[in-house]
């Protein structure tokens, strides 16, 4: 393992060869699996309960283990928020889906000691012409800002492009989560912020690993988090959305450990 001569936070970022552009592909391949698979249970009546018990199942019996069971005491294999639950929404057998709900669902299959990061927001039934393009707003703006990825951007410029189109829509992206490195290493360096200024930040150098998972908001970024210590909300119980990749920086470009089917056909739309 390599490391950048840069620091995040005083923390090493590493630089990834092929044998752990591999180990990601792997993981990354479990995690757009799992979402693929949980698509067609995201309906009115499931509990987020039973959704997180189908994910685990299916990353199991693709010989992954979830990472976020007994993460910080977390107990569950998936995080699952619903409406204006930004993130780190905790699964419950009382939490039914009803039509009209948006929900995220974020997975991480860790195979063979590497992570795939993954989440993506679902429409559930007939949704409001605003959750639609809060939706859809989410997805552009993760993937402006995975265009931006290449040698020699900078992690400003990522940052910028996401809270463009977040802007554009009267939107706001989140400033109190970001995405982070990971690898062997579930979160890792660099931190990877979903606002700021183009031309700023950490240099993006080949071998880089990180997640992009904008949290976009319908109205303020400005979030609570509940008595659980998990479930962090909109302050003005407004919609929220995202959308996450594992990626790293190639030589040219960006290569995306996560992209599944469905969501190239999103991508298309």
């Amino acid at each position: 393992m390599r490391y950048s001569t840069q620091l995040d936070h005083d923390e090493p970022i590493p630089l990834h060869d092929e044998d752990g552009f591999d180990g990601m592909r792997a993981a990354g391949r479990i995690a757009a699996d799992t979402l693929d698979f949980i698509a067609p249970y995201v309906v009115p009546g499931v509990s987020t309960a039973e959704l997180d018990r189908l994910c685990e199942e299916f990353m199991r019996a693709a010989g992954s283990i979830p990472a976020t069971i007994d993460y910080h005491g977390y107990k569950h294999a998936s995080c699952i928020s619903v409406n204006h639950v930004v993130t780190h929404g905790v699964p419950s057998a009382t939490k039914v889906l009803r039509a009209g709900d948006i929900v995220n669902i974020d997975v991480t299959p860790k195979f063979n000691g590497w992570h795939g990061d993954t989440s993506r927001t679902y429409q559930v039934g007939a949704v409001s012409i605003l959750a639609a393009r809060l939706v859809r707003t989410a997805f552009e703006a993760m993937m402006a800002g995975i265009n931006k990825v290449r040698p020699g951007a900078t992690l400003g410029d990522v940052g910028a492009a996401i809270e463009a189109v977040a802007r554009a829509q009267g939107f706001s992206s989140v400033r109190d989560y970001c995405g982070h490195g990971v690898g062997q290493v579930f979160h890792d360096a660099p931190q990877v912020a979903h606002y700021g200024r183009a031309g700023t930040g950490i240099v993006l150098e080949p071998g880089m690993i990180f997640t992009i998972e904008p949290m976009i908001n319908a109205g303020s970024y400005q979030l609570k988090t509940l008595p659980d210590k998990w479930t962090t909300v909109t302050k003005d119980r407004s919609l929220s959305a995202q959308f996450e990749h594992s990626l790293a920086v190639t030589a040219t470009g960006f290569e995306i450990f996560t992209l599944s089917a469905l969501e190239k056909n999103l991508a298309a739309q």
